[in-house]
Formats: structure tokens, sequence, C-alpha cells
């Protein structure tokens, strides 16, 4: 059933708008509404994880997502990719790679995808761009500059972005092509970036693989030791483990959801968080009836640490847009009416509406209308800005 008034209160503070003048809040609520075409309880999801360019860089614009989007997701993520496939002649002639699975030659970073993100947010109307949680991606995780590209972005672009990501720490196959070298998880470089998320309020999302491809079964996966200690080291961050630790060959292994809810149920990880997003990811999950009830299970337990998300890329038409949310049915159906709405939207409501507070404050104390920084820079002890 619809919600009452009570309900449509408590709604008021979980669709902010883009507050570029002063207007009332019932004036706020309205235009909002009026871009959705129905109330936000009747929404599907909110999608936490959302390319709108793929790795050539090229896709569709906000609006033409907005139409996919329709009535049945009321706000989404907005993110490019961070990495640009190369076309090297001597690898493939003629055949122009669109993927990195489609070419040997390497990937480079591409920064001027915060910038395409930023134009495209910025050609929507105040209510439309409501709808929206950009996310800063162009910059290399392994580069100690990371932070400071990330600050000239908020600088350039104020009241436009959210949080960083999605970005790769360890990812299969792609690590391995990335131009540079592959980033880490002990990386100075990372501690710094997300320093500066936390000073800025900023969500990180980040992909990092648990195990190498294919890992064994009775081995605990190479990289959570690595994962915990980052984690214990940044308490003041909000950050998004995407995936749950997988990809498309890195598989559960025996125990994978036990370590998840070790990491759930430690209170040293309070502010980590967990998208199930990707199709490559839906099918462990649905895998068998156990894989099905394991998984609803964990999710019932920690209703408010999972966040759902599509993880498609750039998607030509609604029909391959809404296909990983329908994978996700055989679990979906099996949580409890609370948890489901956590997950598929008030958990993503609560952190992004929290990032969007937090951002625009600090640019309030730091950026000058224009992009210019408004005050000397400040530094918080590793000399981040």
């Amino acid at each position: 059933m619809p919600p009452g008034k009570e309900c449509f209160t408590e709604l008021s503070w979980k669709w902010p708008v883009y507050w570029s003048a002063p207007r009332t809040l019932a004036a706020s609520l309205a235009l909002v509404f009026a871009a959705l075409s129905v109330p936000a309880w009747a929404y599907e999801f909110d999608d936490s994880h959302f390319h709108l360019t793929n790795y050539i860089q090229e896709g569709i614009d906000a609006r033409q997502f907005l139409k996919i989007m329709g009535t049945r997701v009321g706000r989404s993520t907005l993110f490019g990719i961070p990495l640009q496939q190369e076309w090297s002649y001597s690898n493939s002639g003629d055949e122009a790679p669109t993927y990195y699975l489609d070419s040997d030659a390497p990937l480079y970073y591409y920064s001027f995808t915060d910038a395409v993100i930023a134009t495209e947010y910025l050609k929507l109307s105040p209510s439309e761009r409501a709808r929206f949680d950009p996310m800063i991606t162009g910059f290399n995780p392994a580069d100690m500059y990371a932070a400071d590209h990330v600050r000239r972005v908020l600088e350039t672009f104020p009241g436009v972005f959210e949080g960083i990501g999605e970005f790769s720490i360890h990812k299969e196959f792609v690590s391995s092509k990335t131009a540079g070298g592959p980033a880490s998880l002990a990386d100075p470089a990372l501690d710094r970036l997300l320093d500066f998320a936390a000073d800025a309020g900023l969500v990180a999302i980040f992909h990092c693989d648990v195990n190498r491809p294919f890992g064994k079964q009775n081995a605990p996966p190479i990289f959570i030791e690595q994962a915990r200690r980052l984690f214990a080291k940044h308490p003041r961050n909000t950050i998004i483990w995407a995936h749950t630790g997988l990809g498309r060959v890195v598989q559960p292994v025996d125990g994978h959801i036990a370590m998840v809810e070790s990491l759930l149920g430690d209170p040293a990880y309070k502010n980590l968080y967990f998208d199930i997003s990707w199709d490559e990811v839906a099918k462990y999950a649905i895998s068998s009836p156990e894989a099905i009830q394991k998984t609803s299970e964990m999710l019932n337990k920690y209703p408010d640490r999972f966040l759902f998300g599509t993880d498609t890329v750039a998607p030509k038409d609604a029909k391959s847009y809404y296909a990983v949310f329908d994978l996700w049915k055989p679990v979906f159906d099996r949580l409890t009416p609370a948890a489901k709405t956590k997950i598929l939207k008030g958990n993503y409501e609560r952190i992004f509406d929290a990032a969007r507070k937090n951002v625009r404050a600090w640019e309030k104390n730091h950026v000058r209308q224009g992009g210019t920084t408004a005050a000397e820079p400040q530094t918080n002890g590793r000399g981040i800005r």
C-alpha cells in the first residue's frame, strides 16, 4: 500500500534536490516528484553502480538513460570508466577493440571521463539532476597525485560530484594490461586518496578481486588480509566494495559468504558496505538452490550493509539494462520486506544523501563560485591538500 502522510514526511529527507536557489521543502519535493512522474516509494530500486560510457569512452547520454530508468529506477550513480582500451594496429589491425578482452594492447587512464560526466550532468534540469549521484573515476589509484586530481575535479565542477569510483585495484585481466603497472591495496597512494575522500565526504566505490582467478577451494583468498588492513586504516571513509570481491573468473570459493560476514560482523569495519552488482556476480548467487538460500540469508542478516547495482555499461535499451535486476529475483523473493527495501533503495539514499550534504559543505569551505580555491590548502599529515 502507498505510505500515508507520516511516511511521506519521512521520505522528504531522502530525496534531496539540486539547491541552486532557495526554495521551500514543499516546492523542492514537488519539483522532484514532477520529474519522476510517480512518487518515490513506487520505484523498484536505486542503482548504486552504473557506467554511462564504456572502455572506448562511448555510450549514451544522461537524458537517454533517464528514459531507460523510466518509472522503475528512482536514482542512480553516474560514472564513466577510468580506463581507455588502446587501439593498436599492430595488435588487432582494422578490428577496433571496444572491450578490454578484445585486444592484447594496453589500457591507459583517461582522466577526461570526469569532464564528460560533469558536462552530461550539467546539461540536465535541476529536477533531473536530483536523480543522479555523479562519481569521479579518472585517476590512477597507484599515483600519489590521484588525490590531487580528485580535488581539482571538485574545484572545477563544484556542486556535481559525490564520490570516487568505481576504480580498480586488483581486477582479472585488467590489472596486468594497465599501462604503468597494477595498483595495490598496500600502496601509500591509495591511503592518500582515501584520506582526501574522507576529508571531502566522498563515497568510495572500488573494485578489488579478493582472489586470483580460479582460486583454490581450500585456500584463503589471497588479498583478504591486505583488504582488512586497508579498511582498518580508514575508518572515516564510507567504502563500498563492489561485487563482494568477485569477478568474471574470480569465483566464490568455500567460505566466501563467511568471509564477507566476518567483515560485516566486526565493528572495526562498520564503514564498509558491499554492492551486489554485475550479471557475472548474479550468476553465482543464483547458481543453485543452496546458493540462493545462503545469499538471501546473508542479506537478511545484514540488510543495512548491501546495495543493489546493475553494473551495466552504456546500455542500448531497457531490456539490456534491467536484465541484471531480473536475474536477482530468486534471491529478492526470499528477502524480508524491510531488508529488500533497504538493499534496493534505503541504503543508497542514506549513503548518497549524506555524501551530497558533506561534499557540498566541503566545497563551500574550499571552493569559490567558478571553481577557484577559497582558502589556503590544508594538509592532513600526508601532504594532501
